[in-house]
């Protein structure tokens, strides 16, 4: 055989041991996107936790946080809008800049540069779960004024309204729990908020759920306002292992 057919044969060689070889394994699959946090209610660290349990990181967590840790890893936030360095020439820490999802569940209330960053965020691409209940309906043992006690009714922020949306209250509904659709899956609710539509923002919005819910495209981002937070304070609605919370926030962060 001269030395082209060699080289020939041994080119041959060479694929068929290629094809006849295991296959790579296949890149380590894409770790789930972080969920920012921000919330008054105790869905991070139970209510009634000691502060060197939560510092020692050995405080049971609660149902709601399993729930939601099972599709994504939590970021708690204190604030939105970019905190000032330790020194003058220390540069700002965006808390938003590494996130893009984000759930902000009856919050004690933004401040105008939370709403202005919040806004700015979701513009840029951010996708928000924003849950505003009008009338919280789960028990908590701290007394009014105690900074653990969760926001009983939602302070609604201004950037709401920018989006082209209010929330509203009908103080005569029954107290009675009950479920709408959102997507494929059942939100629950006590009394809940309703939802409209202003202006020419509000029509970038669908309303769903009986009005207890709008779904918006902001800019290149997209909102999920829920005027309801039961779906944070009752085990027995979610279902088992927090279903319904799972199927919930699936249908906001698609």
């Amino acid at each position: 055989m001269d030395r082209r057919g060699h080289s020939a044969g041994a080119a041959l060689a060479a694929l068929l041991l290629a094809a006849c070889s295991p296959a790579p394994p296949d890149a380590s699959p894409a770790l789930p996107p972080q969920l920012g946090l921000m919330t008054s209610l105790p869905l991070y660290w139970p209510a009634d936790a000691a502060l060197a349990d939560i510092a020692g990181g050995t405080a049971a967590p609660p149902w709601q946080r399993r729930a939601i840790e099972a599709r994504y890893p939590i970021v708690p936030l204190d604030t939105l809008s970019p905190i000032s360095g330790l020194s003058p020439e220390a540069p700002e820490t965006d808390p938003l800049a590494d996130l893009g999802l984000l759930a902000v569940i009856q919050p004690r209330g933004l401040s105008p540069a939370d709403n202005v960053a919040l806004d700015a965020w979701v513009r840029n691409g951010g996708r928000l779960l924003l849950a505003l209940d009008p009338a919280l309906t789960g028990e908590y043992e701290a007394p009014l004024g105690d900074p653990r006690r969760p926001v009983d009714a939602a302070l609604v922020p201004p950037v709401v309204a920018r989006w082209g949306l209010a929330v509203s209250f009908d103080e005569a509904q029954p107290l009675a729990a009950r479920t709408v659709p959102l997507g494929d899956a059942r939100l629950p609710l006590a009394l809940s908020g309703r939802i409209t539509r202003k202006g020419a923002a509000g029509q970038d919005c669908t309303l769903l759920g009986e009005n207890t819910v709008a779904i918006c495209r902001v800019g290149k981002g997209r909102i999920t306002l829920v005027a309801d937070a039961a779906l944070f304070e009752h085990p027995e609605l979610v279902g088992e292992d927090g279903a319904a919370m799972s199927a919930v926030l699936a249908a906001a962060f698609q």
